[in-house]
């Protein structure tokens, strides 16, 4: 069954933006992108780069990891504010709103419905695994979907700003395990963990 993996760059104190919600990687961001990052994620994930960085550091492969990403209305948003109706031409394109009214790319899938019974609805489904890109809203929605988290946490602190699953989310205990990890040189920890098949307590 494919699984659906929260694949997320998050600071130190747990938060994938600044309070503004804007992209901070951006022209105007405050997240360093040294490159050693860069190159890690070109080697290892570069079905995760969007298409103008893959266009510029000339990546064609398609990737092992994911075929299919998802990402709420906010996180879009971001995109399109760039000019960006669509980053992942090179994949399978949902983003969950209930107010756009018409996808802006016709390779963008809008999905309306309720974020848990499409996701395992897609896990049924042949293919690699799903790329839960955020933002923390959906992330809160899917907690108990997500079988594995993939943080690539920055040695970064802001104080404030977006968690790594919205404040709305249930309160709902999960056990992970940590499965792998990669250190880079300039500070960046690429952290894997899959989901315990036992919950606390039992």
């Amino acid at each position: 069954m494919r699984r659906l993996v929260y694949f997320i760059a998050a600071t130190v104190d747990g938060f994938i933006a600044g309070p503004d919600g804007a992209d901070p990687t951006g022209p105007d961001g405050f997240w360093p992108i040294p490159q050693d990052y860069i190159q890690h994620l070109v080697s290892e994930y570069p079905e995760t780069l969007p298409a103008p960085a893959r266009a510029a550091l000339s990546v064609t492969a398609a990737g092992t990891r994911f075929d299919t990403v998802l990402e709420g209305r906010r996180t879009y948003e971001i995109g399109l504010r760039a000019g960006l109706t669509n980053a992942y031409p090179h994949l399978r394109h949902l983003v969950f709103s209930r107010t756009l009214g018409e996808s802006p790319d016709p390779g963008v899938e809008l999905v309306a419905g309720d974020p848990v019974a499409t996701v395992r609805e897609l896990k049924q489904a042949d293919g690699k695994d799903i790329w839960l890109l955020g933002g923390g809203e959906l992330a809160g929605a899917l907690h108990a979907e997500i079988d594995q988290l993939v943080v690539k946490l920055a040695p970064l602190t802001i104080g404030a700003g977006i968690p790594l699953f919205s404040r709305q989310a249930a309160f709902d205990v999960h056990l992970w395990e940590l499965t792998d990890h990669t250190v880079l040189d300039t500070g960046a920890v690429f952290l894997t963990y899959d989901r315990k098949a036992t919950a606390p307590g039992s």
